[in-house]
């Protein structure tokens, strides 16, 4: 099965249906070299050997309104978080600085709550500017909910990328958050291919979904056309309604991995938070089934390991960047 999709995703471009990336989500351990090995070969046709290498900053932390289940920045959760304001203009620019020297091709500034007020926004547009000038990196955005005018203006600017994840599957996302709906989150991506802003549109494993939701969440990236998918792993914050939940397995993160690589032949997916609780030791093995970009230099809440590790690993399997 796994070498008759091979051959028609490469020979005619077919697309993989919900049946069949169902039955490769449960392949046995025995199939998952198999699997991995379609997936990487998929990878390196339609994307080639070029890694996305992205460094996030969080701008502004904590006090979230927001109710998240896996989210340790919100105010309805005693998780012990850093709290502190927007930054200032010279602090973002500076860390956009330090992430190009640490190799990061682009450069996330991102703020917790709903959305920012118009002070903060016009905080983050004079950052935006400041390292524009600086060159050698690409700047992204993800600032929660925006006006189509607001939304215009990042236009303006010239950021490359918006960051706004839909997290799960439209049936699984009530239960892990009430105070804003799937459908908000899908009209402001809608509202960033309208203007012309590369939508970055991901999810978060392991937080209790099914099979089927993770699959419901590739093809909804494929139906609105998502190029770049981080693919979020659970580490549960304590405090959090998720704290105690049981964590994924390793191969099981790969296999999904794979499948969404098989489903999304021509997007950068991207091994983002929880990258190292998730897959421990088989951190390769996620590049190795189809992965084509990383988080570097830490998380929002959580730090990362050293960047010159995963440089070394990038290089190791011989990536471009």
């Amino acid at each position: 099965m796994i070498k008759d999709i091979l051959e028609g995703i490469l020979s005619s471009g077919r697309d993989l249906k919900f049946d069949e990336a169902r039955l490769l989500l449960d392949a046995e351990d025995k199939d998952i070299l198999s699997l991995m090995q379609a997936a990487d070969t998929v990878r390196r046709r339609f994307c080639g050997n070029r890694i996305d290498l992205c460094s996030i900053l969080n701008a502004k932390s904590g006090l979230c309104s927001e109710d998240c289940a896996f989210c340790s920045q919100s105010a309805r959760y005693n998780t012990g978080c850093s709290i502190y304001p927007l930054l200032e203009v010279r602090e973002i620019v500076e860390a956009a600085g330090f992430a190009r020297k640490q190799g990061a091709t682009n450069f996330c500034i991102v703020i917790s709550g709903a959305g920012p007020n118009r002070e903060e926004f016009g905080r983050i547009k004079e950052a935006i500017k400041e390292i524009i000038k600086l060159g050698g990196i690409k700047v992204d955005c993800s600032l929660g909910s925006l006006t189509l005018g607001m939304v215009k203006e990042l236009k303006a600017l010239g950021i490359d990328r918006y960051n706004h994840n839909l997290e799960t599957s439209e049936r699984f996302f009530k239960e892990i958050c009430t105070t804003h709906s799937y459908a908000s989150r899908l009209k402001l991506v809608e509202m960033l291919k309208e203007v012309g802003i590369t939508p970055c549109c991901g999810g978060i494993i392991g937080m209790g979904e099914t099979k089927d939701d993770r699959i419901d969440m590739a093809f909804t990236f494929k139906r609105l056309g998502i190029r770049c998918i981080p693919i979020n792993i659970l580490n549960p914050r304590k405090g959090t309604p998720l704290e105690n939940i049981k964590p994924i397995e390793p191969l099981e993160v790969i296999k999904t991995i794979a499948v969404f690589r098989l489903i999304l032949p021509n997007s950068i997916i991207k091994i983002a938070g929880g990258r190292e609780p998730g897959l421990r030791d088989l951190q390769a093995l996620g590049f190795m089934a189809g992965a084509n970009g990383m988080i570097i230099g830490g998380y929002l809440t959580t730090k990362g390991r050293p960047v010159e590790q995963d440089l070394q690993l990038a290089r190791d399997l011989g990536f471009e960047f």
